[in-house]
């Protein structure tokens, strides 16, 4: 829902590191540092690097809260403990307050410092207590090891390598790239897949060892080169046992939804809404409004052909709303010229043309805001694309499917297929 960034990043902070295997090894200040650089799109309010020998923590950051003593890399009070940190605890505040209790003693007002804190309490428990989106990475002096997790839906990257020689990570692939010692190889084993889908699902990306830690998991990385990865959450797709009404359920599913659009705009910074008209952006937009009391800034993006552009929608909500508007439409020729700089930025192939449109409504947004909430994942939740009404027409059809003879159903399905074929097959000669 939560969106950062200026320009075509609509991200928050990333983050960088580096743990050399080799006794004799260091870290190497300046490659850290140019892994930093490749992201300073996604931080370009502060940078900052933590190097102890064969242990380094970069990180860029886009200053959301606490915007005076938020600097990264942050660590516990006796310095055993460091951490860099991309996304936005919610609940921060009750954790801090529980922490302090339990003795601990904090320096900043930030939800990062507050991480490290669980970590110094409940060790790789910590994460069971975080409520938001987060990539965080904690470097532990004394058990030599460096604790990384992800949160439970993935909204925040972790990409990673290992090697004989050293493990790195970082917020984006091209942050690993910038290291001198790392060669670009194609995976070709993610093709069929991505080709398939559009994405690739698993841990694998298009660069032939760099991985992707998944959504929910964490990963520890001992000195020595031993690594373990593993899940600590998996949403429950398990049947209500006590079936409601379809009121009870709307009623809770609206008091989440306002829950959670009110803590997302937890913020000392100014914040907007990206508003296309649909359900989806027009829910968000209301509750925004309601929470604040006032009108929002929301953001359009449309297309001088009329028939594909969905501003009249948006301004229809706008209107509604009475929100501070701002709207930039986007021409065929934008539209193509941009793609070289947005395959850049997501480090693979484009698969949704919406991408495109996306980064041109950033880059209006950035003019007046430095936060925006989105409408995005709600298609995916709540089943609005029509392709999930055919999964569940195909799923009930799968037992008369199971018994049908594949050539007899697509002669049954496609008249005519057969001889088209061989006809087209013949040679001209």
């Amino acid at each position: 829902m939560r969106t950062f960034g200026r320009g075509a990043q609509q991200t928050m902070c990333g983050i960088a590191g580096e743990i050399v295997f080799d006794r004799d090894g260091v870290v190497d200040g300046e490659a850290l540092r140019r892994m930093c650089d490749a992201m300073v799109h996604r931080g370009p309010d502060d940078e900052g690097i933590f190097l102890r020998g064969r242990v380094g923590l970069g990180m860029r950051r886009l200053s959301i809260v606490d915007l005076a003593t938020g600097h990264q890399p942050i660590s516990n009070e006796d310095g055993t403990l460091w951490i860099v940190f991309n996304g936005e605890i919610y609940n921060h505040a009750l954790l801090r307050h529980r922490l302090q209790l339990l003795g601990h003693r904090y320096t900043t007002q930030s939800d990062t410092e507050t991480i490290v804190h669980a970590y110094e309490e409940y060790g790789p428990g910590c994460v069971q207590h975080l409520r938001g989106m987060f990539a965080f990475a904690i470097w532990d002096t004394r058990k030599r090891k460096l604790f990384a997790a992800r949160d439970r839906f993935g909204i925040k990257p972790f990409y990673y390598r290992a090697s004989e020689e050293s493990f790195l990570f970082g917020s984006e692939i091209k942050v690993i790239l910038a290291h001198p010692e790392v060669r670009p190889q194609l995976n070709r084993d993610s093709l069929p897949e991505y080709l398939a889908f559009g994405y690739l699902s698993g841990e694998e990306t298009f660069y032939d060892g760099i991985r992707k830690l998944m959504p929910g998991h964490t990963i520890e990385v001992q000195e020595n080169g031993a690594l373990r990865i593993e899940p600590y959450w998996d949403l429950n797709v398990d049947t209500d046992p006590q079936a409601q009404s379809l009121t009870d359920y709307v009623h809770q599913y609206r008091g989440l939804l306002e829950q959670s659009v009110g803590r997302h705009m937890m913020s000392d910074v100014p914040l907007g809404v990206f508003l296309s008209g649909g359900l989806d952006s027009s829910a968000v937009a209301a509750l925004m409004t309601k929470h604040r009391g006032a009108p929002v800034d929301t953001f359009s993006v449309g297309y001088p052909e009329q028939g594909y552009s969905e501003l009249p929608y948006a301004r229809t909500v706008a209107k509604h709303l009475n929100s501070i508007h701002y709207e930039v439409t986007l021409t065929s020729r934008e539209f193509f010229d941009a793609l070289p700089k947005l395959i850049w930025h997501e480090d693979e192939p484009l698969a949704w043309p919406s991408s495109v449109s996306l980064y041109f409504v950033a880059q209006l947004a950035r003019q007046h805001v430095k936060v925006v909430l989105t409408g995005e994942g709600s298609d995916e939740t709540l089943g609005g694309y029509s392709r999930y009404s055919f999964t569940m027409k195909n799923v009930a059809m799968d037992h008369l499917y199971y018994y049908t003879d594949a050539v007899g159903l697509s002669r049954t399905l496609a008249p005519g297929y057969w001889r088209l074929s061989v006809a087209e097959c013949r040679s001209p000669a």
